[in-house]
């Protein structure tokens, strides 16, 4: 999990600002001496990296939708971690990672996984059943790319089903589309002064 989000405030469901501007910081941290023109370049990254209205509007229709999205993704682990569950996210995560292992890294891999998540007591230890924690446990002694499948299953259909819906009826979906219907209004505005100004020179006016 990145680092940043761990200093992410409570009150940031609260402003749409705040939550912007955290968005952005998370998945485009600048560097403390980056000259002009790289802040600037950093700058439009971040907000390139802010979801859009049509974006967000995907994440409501579906679970599947969220998930498929990085910046989804992103803004799903905030709203976990505001719930105190961001275990769940980097453990699905880290599943999808391990299935692109190398043959000569999946056993080492896969121990590092299973004492991070899976067995009782683990640091972030995930909400599994016994059964699928033993199987797990087993699988991991001859560990394939499928070793992690059924627990990962398990807790993404868990997210699915709990977390998800609170998500999409949370203050913080709600603050990001008000900053889309903000931005929008905003760039309307502009729109509207410019046209405005190229009038009064086509007039002559000043």
């Amino acid at each position: 999990m990145c680092k940043g989000l761990a200093t992410l405030p409570a009150t940031c469901l609260k402003s749409a600002k705040v939550i912007k501007h955290k968005i952005s910081f998370l998945l485009q941290k600048p560097e403390p001496q980056a000259t002009d023109q790289k802040q600037t370049n950093e700058e439009c990254a971040a907000a390139e990296s802010i979801p859009t209205a049509s974006e967000v509007k995907k994440w409501e229709e579906s679970f599947s939708h969220l998930m498929n999205s990085q910046k989804g993704r992103t803004v799903f682990g905030i709203f976990l971690r505001s719930e105190f569950s961001e275990e769940n996210m980097d453990f699905w995560v880290a599943c999808e990672d391990y299935k692109r292992c190398s043959p000569s890294e999946l056993a080492t891999r896969a121990k590092q996984l299973y004492q991070q998540h899976v067995e009782a007591d683990a640091p972030n230890e995930v909400n599994i059943d016994a059964a699928t924690r033993e199987e797990t446990r087993q699988n991991v002694e001859k560990a394939c790319l499928s070793s992690f499948n059924k627990a990962q299953q398990m807790i993404y259909n868990l997210m699915e089903r709990d977390s998800y819906r609170r998500f999409i009826n949370s203050q913080l979906i709600q603050d990001l589309g008000q900053t889309q219907t903000t931005a929008a209004q905003e760039k309307k505005n502009k729109k509207n002064w410019d046209c405005a100004k190229n009038r009064q020179v086509l007039t002559g006016g000043t």
